[in-house]
């Protein structure tokens, strides 16, 4: 396994570890007993994915692979990063949990467009992609609970 790559996949460990913490956090904060039950499932979700990581990290000849997500809503473009507190709704909440995979998403897709070895490019592409997923499920999540039609 080149230093590169293993760099690249502690650094996306440590990503996946800030983002599980975050996740508890926000659902240690939160009045919400569903926003607590969602940022709980992200946290478990995160987890997750630092252990996938993981065993990429000590068996180098596995390859990340992820499934292409579409369609991407876009969702999160629109949203503004909401501060948060305890007392926010769940549309906020799901909301702040996108922008924040969309964050994600968004670094290492610039990691993946500055690289110029191949192999460390489609690391970085298969991080977004894995990211892009998440970003996908919470705006269908977001748009469900948000834009409920009223008959």
């Amino acid at each position: 396994m080149s230093s590169d790559y293993k760099k690249i996949l502690e650094m996306a460990i440590g990503n996946e570890v800030e983002a599980y913490e975050f996740y508890l956090q926000a659902a240690a904060k939160s009045r919400n007993e569903n926003l607590r039950s969602i940022f709980s499932e992200l946290a478990g979700e995160e987890m997750k994915h630092k252990k996938t990581l993981e065993g990429f990290l000590q068996n180098d000849s596995l390859k990340l692979n992820f499934h292409v997500i579409n369609p991407d809503y876009k969702v999160a473009e629109t949203l503004d990063l909401p501060k948060l507190t305890p007392d926010m709704s769940f549309a906020e909440g799901v909301a702040l949990a996108i922008k924040k995979e969309q964050e994600a998403m968004e670094m290492y897709q610039k990691f993946a467009d500055a690289s110029t070895d191949d192999a460390q490019k489609n690391v970085f592409q298969e991080l977004a992609t894995m990211e892009l997923g998440h970003k996908v499920k919470l705006e269908e999540v977001y748009v469900s609970t948000a834009y409920v039609e009223v008959w």
